[in-house]
Parts: structure tokens; C-alpha cells; sequence
């Protein structure tokens, strides 16, 4: 029997999106009795509270408030997706088109993320107060959330491979139009003035175009067994 195994510490993983981010991320976690941490999944609650309060998600002022008004929580548990709004679970709904097209001008506010990454440095202190590992993904963990995590990973793809996965993903069949959708989501991501999209100086960047979930996840699974951030789990035996 294989020894169990348990994550010490920080795993960032940053990317665009249609890298495998969030399916990778959580695996890992999963796979290794840690937390798991999808800070884009705060953001697209962000812009859900803000389409729900009729603000225009291009007014920056506006949006600052009504998301400063919002209660949002996500769970760490890597098997169970749960992210409640003013404490209504809005996991699937956070999901859909309308949060997609408003996510982007509500995440670049700089006062949304100042609360937002408020809130993400608490809750991954929390998952490693007591020696535990958490795997947090998003688009800027490894540059501002936890620079001075121990390993981070930045995920990369073509933007046709990227594409025909969230297309796949969403169940659309217009590819052209998902892969014109994300385009403008890296532009926009990586031109904002608050926190831009870019990979750390010392993050492993990792092109997964032509990579399957399981490859990915082996790969980062040696980069923490390098890092030292691998131990024998509590109570473990072979």
C-alpha cells in the first residue's frame, strides 16, 4: 500500500484561463489531504454581486461599493465546490455568461482586490497556521497573494488549445468565438493597472497544451516533492 502523503505549505498556481488552473490545482490539494483555493471563484462572485445590485461593472467607484457591501465565502474543501453570496450558494450561477463578461472590469478595481486579497491571505493562514498545505489558484498568487510562496507554478497553453477547452467545458460549439473571448480576457488581465497577469520571476512556467490532467498534476507533484513541501501524512503506514 502507498504511503499517504500531506502538502506543507504554499502551491500558487497562476494562468490564463482554458490552462487547466483550477482542475490541476484542485486535484493536487486532493490528492495530498490539502486545502484548495480557487480566488477566481471570489472574483466572479464579486461581479455576481455587482450585476445583481444593477451596477455597471465599468464604473469603478460603484463597483467598489456594492462589492464592499457583498459577503462572500468559499470553501477549501478540494472535493466539495461551494461559494455563497450573502449566504446563498452561487456556485453554478457564478459560472454562467453574464459573471464571465463581468469579471474582468470588476476584478481590475483596486479596491475589489485589496479586499479580496485581504481575504485570501486570512484564509490560506489559516489552512497552514498549523502546518497544513493549501493549493491556491488564480491569476495573480504567486506575484501578489503569496510572493513568498515556495513553489510557484505558472500555467501555460495556445490560445486554440485554451479555447477548445472552455469551450468544451461550457458546452459551446462556436470555438471561434470562446477563443476571441479569452483573448480579450488575457489582454484585459494582463494590461490591468492593479495586480496585471504575469508570471513570477522565480515561478516554473509550465505549457500544458499538449499535456492530460494526470501529466500536469505529476509534474507540480515532483516540483513539491523537490521543494520539500511533501511529507509522510499523520498516522500513515505502508
Amino acid at each position: 500500500m502507498r504511503q499517504a502523503e500531506a502538502l506543507r505549505g504554499v502551491v500558487a498556481v497562476d494562468g490564463p484561463a482554458g490552462t487547466g488552473k483550477s482542475t490541476v490545482a484542485r486535484r493536487l490539494a486532493a490528492s495530498l489531504g490539502a486545502r484548495y483555493l480557487d480566488t477566481g471563484a471570489m472574483y466572479r462572485a464579486a461581479a455576481l454581486g455587482v450585476l445583481r445590485a444593477g451596477v455597471d461593472p465599468a464604473a469603478s467607484t460603484a463597483v467598489a461599493e456594492a462589492v464592499a457591501r457583498c459577503h462572500i465565502e468559499v470553501g477549501t474543501d478540494p472535493d466539495v465546490s461551494c461559494v455563497l453570496l450573502d449566504g446563498e450558494d452561487v456556485s453554478r450561477e457564478i459560472r454562467g455568461p453574464a459573471v464571465t463578461r463581468a469579471v474582468s472590469p470588476v476584478s481590475a478595481v483596486s479596491q475589489v482586490r485589496e479586499l479580496l486579497v485581504a481575504q485570501q491571505r486570512r484564509i490560506i493562514s489559516e489552512a497552514t497556521s498549523a502546518g497544513g498545505g493549501i493549493v491556491v489558484e488564480g491569476r495573480d498568487i504567486g506575484t501578489v497573494v503569496v510572493p513568498d510562496a515556495p513553489l510557484k507554478v505558472f500555467l501555460t497553453a495556445t490560445a486554440t488549445q485554451r479555447a477548445a477547452r472552455r469551450a468544451a467545458q461550457d458546452g459551446v460549439d462556436d470555438v471561434a468565438e470562446v477563443r476571441r473571448a479569452v483573448e480579450r480576457r488575457d489582454r484585459f488581465d494582463a494590461n490591468r493597472a492593479t495586480s496585471p497577469m504575469c508570471a513570477a520571476a522565480d515561478a516554473v512556467e509550465l505549457d500544458t497544451t499538449a499535456l492530460d490532467v494526470d501529466a500536469v498534476v505529476g509534474t507540480l507533484h515532483e516540483l513539491a516533492v523537490a521543494r520539500g513541501l511533501i511529507v509522510l501524512a499523520a498516522g500513515s503506514r505502508t
